[in-house]
């Protein structure tokens, strides 16, 4: 590299604009119930109609499945900065969007180093900076790691169909993080609904239990019918908002994206720090 491309490089790094970043972790009661395609979707439109830049972060330590829809490697994951690589080696460009694999790896967090963690979490707090938007999709239903993700991010959206009992799990989740940790920054979304009715009677009966015996409000943030063309897009791992834009499913899902808009943001500082401490890694 001659010393004018060193400066030209330097000078481009300087430019990167420091972005206030929002941490949004997408989470449900219960399996099957759309959560990560919400996730995908959802990233997809910020991405590409909002003209915002998009992380998603696949955290499903379970059913990791991102990059079967975005055609990423999955062998590029976060195991492989355990073994020395850099964030910019790991994370793989989707469709307008960024993707980070493979965060089922954070399962090795207990055998590493404190300096080895500490490292891990001053790269990932510099790259986040570049976002306006980290989307984080873990695995159904609560544990540890899936409560650490969820305390640490500014809110969580909670996915839930009509079924009865997508729904109770979804009480039970909220219910958890809400007596043990006393978080409830949760906003929810009824995916799969009949009609519009359909989904304001689902969301109102949670609502009302919610209110009722944890004396909580969780505000409705958007509902989702189950039409053709999302059934069509899942069974060939496509992107329904990108190849039917006018899909009442796309609709719908440009209406919690303008939402998500006009939330006032409230505060993310450290966001990694307090997930690895969490999980028992602090310094």
């Amino acid at each position: 590299m001659d010393q004018a491309s060193g400066l030209r490089e330097l000078v481009s790094k300087k430019q990167i604009q420091k972005r206030d970043s929002n941490f949004i972790t997408i989470a449900s009661g219960k399996g099957g119930v759309g959560k990560t395609n919400f996730a995908l979707n959802f990233s997809y439109l910020m991405a590409n109609q909002y003209n915002k830049r998009v992380l998603l972060i696949d955290a499903d330590f379970g059913m990791a499945n991102i990059h079967l829809f975005v055609e990423a490697d999955a062998k590029r994951n976060m195991k492989n900065l355990y073994n020395g690589a850099s964030l910019d080696e790991v994370i793989q460009k989707a469709d307008g969007f960024d993707v980070l694999l493979g965060f089922s790896g954070i399962d090795d967090i207990w055998e590493l180093e404190d300096t080895t963690a500490q490292t891990i979490v001053a790269q990932l707090e510099q790259v986040s900076t570049q976002y306006d938007y980290i989307i984080i999709d873990t695995g159904a239903g609560i544990d540890d790691r899936i409560a650490g993700f969820l305390r640490a991010s500014d809110r969580s959206y909670i996915v839930t169909t009509p079924e009865p009992t997508a729904l109770m799990d979804a009480y039970a989740l909220i219910k958890s993080m809400y007596n043990i940790y006393g978080y409830d920054q949760f906003k929810i979304v009824v995916n799969m609904s009949k009609n519009r009715e359909d989904g304001k009677n689902t969301y109102n009966k949670l609502r009302i239990s919610l209110n009722k015996f944890l004396r909580i409000d969780a505000e409705l943030l958007g509902i989702l019918p189950y039409t053709n063309s999302l059934r069509q897009s899942v069974r060939k791992k496509m992107l329904v908002c990108k190849n039917f834009p006018k899909d009442s499913y796309t609709v719908n899902m440009k209406r919690i994206c303008e939402s998500e808009l006009r939330i006032q943001k409230t505060s993310s500082e450290n966001f990694w720090q307090k997930l690895f401490d969490f999980m028992g890694k602090s310094e």
